[in-house]
């Protein structure tokens, strides 16, 4: 009974892990309102998937602006600057783009959308593992 009970805990834990929630921001940009993901919580070294969703202010998604994910790594003593970018490219109603980050540590993320002249950006920081 003890090893069917420690079988069905083992089973518990890690299925929690495999149904963890992505990361995910949630930020206002100018007018618009901006969900950002990341398909792995917390971010890894390697491929990382982006997903934006961009809402105007009546909340109906936002399909035809610009969107770029710059990432970047701040600057270290002896390393060139880590900087990168990416251009999402639209999917149905939302943004999809790749990060490919080469190494752990803290990376800079600036989510900018491009509409009608203007550009607004959503920035965060996340700790790659």
């Amino acid at each position: 009974m003890k090893k069917v009970a420690a079988v069905i805990l083992m089973v518990l834990f890690v299925a929690g892990f495999a149904y963890a929630k992505n990361y995910e921001v949630a930020k206002k940009a100018g007018e618009f309102d901006v969900v950002v993901t990341i398909d792995k919580n917390p971010p890894v070294v390697g491929n990382n998937y982006v997903t934006v969703i961009v809402k105007d202010a009546a909340g109906k998604a936002v399909t035809d602006a610009r969107v770029v994910v710059d990432y970047s790594m701040p600057p270290m003593q002896g390393m060139a600057p880590m900087n990168y970018k990416a251009n999402a490219t639209v999917k149905g109603l939302e943004y999809k783009a790749t990060m490919n980050l080469s190494m752990a540590g803290p990376w800079n993320i600036a989510v900018k959308i491009s509409k009608a002249g203007k550009t607004s950006s959503v920035k965060f920081t996340i700790d790659v593992q």
